[in-house]
């Protein structure tokens, strides 16, 4: 998820700057925003900032260049599979306030086995499994925004 003060700082850094657009990636350990100033702004490219995910913070980046950032942490194994959302919404890991989540690391899931539930236009969608193996990571917090394709488990299914 996206720090809004990051967001805050690059809208500053762009009017400071001559560049007309900042574009941030995101990968599986980083995260992506594209800004453009539009037809009024300056002429030079664009200034790309990355910011790491939140165990590996990022430093400011000089107007024009790009910032290095730490090592990506190593990819998951190859055995382990990653369950995405289906769609953009709410990440809700229980069926309410107060009890316990669907599925924490460690829980054995089966296909069909609820994991989580999406609120998106104020309708609640569950999320089921399709595999079976051990959740070894839930990558999002409850009650926070998701987007499509977000990987929220990890899961070994040798597990």
């Amino acid at each position: 998820m996206i720090d809004f003060k990051i967001v805050e700082k690059l809208l500053a850094l762009l009017d400071d700057s001559q560049a007309n657009t900042i574009e941030v990636k995101k990968g599986w350990w980083s995260t992506t925003v594209k800004v453009s100033k539009g037809p009024m702004g300056g002429v030079s490219g664009p200034v790309t900032y990355q910011v790491a995910a939140e165990s590996h913070p990022a430093s400011p980046v000089a107007a024009g260049g790009e910032e290095a950032v730490e090592a990506p942490p190593p990819p998951p194994p190859d055995n382990h599979i990653e369950i995405k959302s289906p769609m953009v919404g709410t990440f809700y890991s229980r069926p309410e306030p107060g009890v316990e989540p669907y599925v924490r690391p460690g829980s054995r899931i089966t296909p069909g086995k609820t994991l989580c539930i999406i609120e998106a236009m104020k309708i609640m969608n569950p999320v089921d499994s399709e595999v079976s193996g051990v959740i070894v990571e839930v990558l999002v917090e409850d009650a926070q925004p998701i987007e499509f394709g977000q990987v929220l488990f990890r899961v070994d299914p040798n597990g």
